[in-house]
């Protein structure tokens, strides 16, 4: 099922901010707790050091008797909301309220016998939600007292109380205000997407030359936007390459078809003699042959762009391979009276695919001999420098202009369209050689000068 990532981005922003906030509430519900005991158990020790010092006093005035001094105490203290008693062996002398002897009394005899001048003391089952007292310990002569004052825990726990209800209330509705923030933020921050959307529908095959807009947008946004400019454009080059292919293609298939339709059409037309028969399907045969080789070519050409060529790489030796493709050429080369020259210092050995390296060293010796006037030179060589491994086509031929070198390994490319034709060229030659040289990770370039010839460079890597 597809859901809106606007949707799943709020969705993970109330889920953040929900456990943010319930982290954030126990926190603050948790120190606030602990500075009220804190605060609690202050107030007490203030309360049991004042009854201690005015138990000192009392005890003076009253002439030695604990039990007069002790009252003394309450009464001058009369404390609020806390019970302060004092004790004595045990036995409570004076008390400010209702108190429970034997937690007094237990709690005496421990601050008694402990060495701790003063404690806190806490009991679960005073009142409802329990207590806290300060004991501390007073020598006054050969006499032992224990001031303690106790308070219930009734007043915090009523204070706590409230900010619980105030945390339960508040805490849904800021979850719910965070929710559609997280919302409106995330459709404001994704709405330059919804246009790059908007956008992309409309760009169709014949308008791949529009590029997406988002303005002032947020830089992972606009580095999307560039990625998927930069795809269209891609999109474009490869679109108008295939149509111009299709186009030339076309165009060359369409030659040879009408050639042989024509003379098919002249042979049937009337009664013909045996020779002129043999003529027609002479020029039918040649035309067939161009055709096959044309098509071959496209189909070559067609599984490479696919993937499905797969090489049968092989160790071979190159300067071998280039002797044997000078001497298929030579006697094209010698109609021509074109001087063909092929040297190699040493062996060079290289991994790869001997039909294909040998059909690309083929077509740059047949395109430089095809290129090249009467009485010119072609020259073919291979030579190492370090671990790269150079073969070298050069002709004296007419050359390559500048800007039409730029385009000479495309695809039904010809620098001289008519001469090409007559040659019996279809400007896939180069482009079968540059896949080759890129099929076993090399590359080829090309050198020339207008009137002066051109040389062509096909780096390999060697075998180690």
């Amino acid at each position: 099922m597809n859901k809106k990532l606007r949707v799943q981005l709020a969705v993970w922003y109330l889920a953040f901010f929900s456990v943010l906030f319930v982290l954030l509430g126990l926190v603050l519900y948790g120190v606030l707790s602990r500075s009220l005991e804190r605060r609690l158990d202050e107030a007490l020790l203030t309360q049991a050091n004042t009854a201690a010092a005015l138990m000192r006093e009392e005890l003076g005035e009253m002439h030695g008797d604990p039990q007069a001094a002790a009252s003394g105490v309450i009464a001058e203290m009369q404390p609020r909301g806390s019970i302060v008693a004092v004790l004595q062996d045990k036995t409570i002398l004076a008390a400010s309220g209702p108190v429970r002897h034997a937690d007094l009394e237990r709690a005496a005899v421990e601050v008694a016998t402990s060495r701790a001048t003063d404690s806190i003391w806490r009991w679960s089952d005073w009142g409802k939600y329990g207590a806290r007292g300060a004991a501390l310990t007073v020598t006054i002569g050969q006499r032992t007292f224990v001031v303690m004052a106790v308070e219930s825990l009734d007043s915090i726990a009523q204070e706590l109380r409230v900010v619980r209800d105030t945390l339960w209330a508040v805490i849904p509705l800021v979850l719910a205000v965070a929710g559609i923030g997280g919302y409106v933020l995330a459709r404001r921050g994704l709405a330059p997407l919804d246009s790059m959307a908007a956008q992309g529908r409309q760009i169709t095959g014949d308008s791949l030359h529009t590029r997406l807009t988002i303005g002032d947008a947020a830089e992972e946004l606009v580095t999307l936007a560039t990625s998927f400019n930069e795809l269209l454009s891609r999109l474009d080059q490869s679109f108008e390459s295939m149509r111009r292919f299709v186009q030339d293609a076309s165009h060359e298939l369409r030659t040879p078809l009408s050639v042989i339709q024509g003379e098919a059409d002249v042979a049937l037309s009337r009664e013909r003699s045996a020779a002129e028969y043999k003529e027609s399907l002479a020029n039918i045969q040649d035309e067939s042959r161009r055709l096959a080789r044309l098509v071959a070519d496209l189909l070559n050409l067609a599984s490479a762009d696919a993937g499905h060529v797969q090489l049968r790489v092989e160790e071979l030796y190159l300067n071998d391979l280039l002797a044997e493709c000078c001497r298929s050429v030579r006697p094209l080369a010698a109609a021509r009276n074109i001087e063909l020259e092929c040297h190699s210092s040493h062996d060079v050995t290289v991994r790869g695919d001997e039909e294909l390296l040998r059909r690309m060293i083929l077509n740059l010796l047949d395109n430089a001999i095809r290129y090249t006037p009467p009485g010119g030179r072609v020259s073919a060589g291979v030579e190492t420098q370090g671990s790269e491994i150079r073969i070298q086509v050069a002709d004296t031929g007419i050359g390559i202009a500048p800007e039409a070198s730029l385009h000479v390994f495309e695809r039904f490319y010809r620098a001289d369209k008519a001469r090409s034709r007559q040659e019996g060229g279809f400007g896939l030659g180069l482009s079968i050689v540059k896949w080759i040289a890129e099929s076993h990770h090399g590359a080829v370039e090309l050198a020339s000068q207008p009137g002066q010839g051109s040389t062509f460079t096909v780096h390999l890597q060697r075998t180690k």
